[in-house]
């Protein structure tokens, strides 16, 4: 086992080196870099969706012998070209592409990941800043799909084809088919002070009295301020999990195993906790690590937004709007590497569940 994970290990270098290539080629053909961004707020040109000149931000300095700003930002004629220089040097434009490139990647080696471009504030100290919120998402929808989940797919499975199994396998794709983002605004419409009952809160995962609160209020305040994100979240989570378990304890239990257990006379809470169990929830325990990451940072963004929950996910995608470069590739470095990483530790998880698994014996 030894082996095979150095292997995995090793193999992440260039994944991670491809991921970040492909990210950075694209952002240099992208319009409305921070250099525009700039630009339009002082010439009062809106937003980036106002802003031309693909790849405007890819290269150094460029001023034809007259000094003037090349066309290659839009809305810069007329300005200063040695304040438009001072902002290229202020964001790191006036080096080439490739020297850029590998300085980012040098500083990423060693976890350096700069200033946020319009934050007064370190990337990584941002990321720490946002990421209670998203652990505080991401764990407990993980948790939650998985009490519930696993005892209703377990439960499923056995009465295949029943009117138990019929009915709730309506409710499951139902839920399935509800985009969390709307049922959370049908939620708020309901019990967030739209047009019925004032319940719960709308912004935030603690009141601004926090600090003042004893620990049994601040416990309440909490769950208070999360029973509409968590419930809007886990209603997709809660689906595909349910489905996944009664589809792996079918499977098993069509086994011949199982028809030789019932034939040695084991009652079928034996035979479905002492023998279909601990192969059923192979495949669900293994994606554990996989779905606590997902719902972490990527299935939580429009949650994160539609309630004020100033996490990574909305953070992520503001920095993406706003061209913060630092932010985005520093996310996108952090969790790209986190999830090679989860990818990893489903491996080692199905060798602890299934010890008949060895991975050494098979190629990478």
């Amino acid at each position: 086992m030894g082996a095979y994970i150095l292997r995995r290990i090793l193999l992440m270098i260039p994944t991670l080196f491809g991921i970040m290539a492909i990210s950075f080629a694209v952002i240099q053909f992208a319009p409305g870099g921070p250099v525009e961004q700039v630009i339009a707020r002082l010439t009062n040109q809106g937003g980036s969706d106002r802003l031309g000149g693909g790849g405007g931000d890819a290269g150094g300095s460029n001023f034809d012998a007259a000094g003037e700003v090349s066309s290659k930002y839009r809305g810069a004629q007329g300005l200063d070209p040695e304040f438009i220089a001072k902002l290229e040097k202020q964001f790191g434009f006036d080096k080439p592409p490739l020297e850029r490139f590998g300085m980012m990647l040098w500083n990423y080696a060693r976890f350096d990941f700069g200033d946020s471009y319009f934050r007064d504030i370190s990337v990584i100290d941002l990321i720490l800043e946002k990421m209670p919120v998203s652990i505080s998402i991401g764990l407990w929808i993980t948790l939650l799909s998985y009490l519930i989940s696993i005892p209703l797919g377990i439960r499923k499975a056995v009465k295949d084809g029943s009117a138990f199994d019929v009915w709730t396998s309506g409710v499951v794709i139902v839920g399935y088919a509800i985009p969390g983002f709307l049922f959370g605004i049908l939620l708020m419409v309901l019990f967030a002070g739209g047009s019925f009952y004032d319940w719960f809160p709308l912004r935030g995962i603690t009141s601004d009295n926090w600090d003042q609160l004893s620990w049994p209020a601040r416990i309440v305040d909490y769950f208070w301020h999360m029973t509409l994100p968590l419930t809007a979240l886990v209603l997709s989570a809660f689906a595909t999990t349910t489905l996944l378990t009664k589809n792996s304890f079918l499977e098993e239990i069509r086994k011949q195993y199982v028809v030789t257990a019932r034939a040695k006379g084991l009652s079928e809470r034996q035979v479905l906790y002492g023998h279909v169990f601990r192969n059923a929830m192979l495949i669900v325990v293994a994606g554990f690590p996989g779905a606590f990451i997902s719902a972490f940072f990527t299935g939580s963004l429009l949650i994160e937004n539609i309630f004020s929950l100033d996490g990574l996910g909305l953070l992520g995608f503001r920095s993406v709007v706003e061209r913060d470069y630092p932010v985005v590739f520093a996310n996108l470095y952090i969790f790209s590497l986190l999830g090679l990483f989860v990818g990893l530790l489903s491996d080692l998880i199905y060798t602890w569940v299934d010890p008949r698994i060895d991975f050494e014996r098979r190629d990478v």
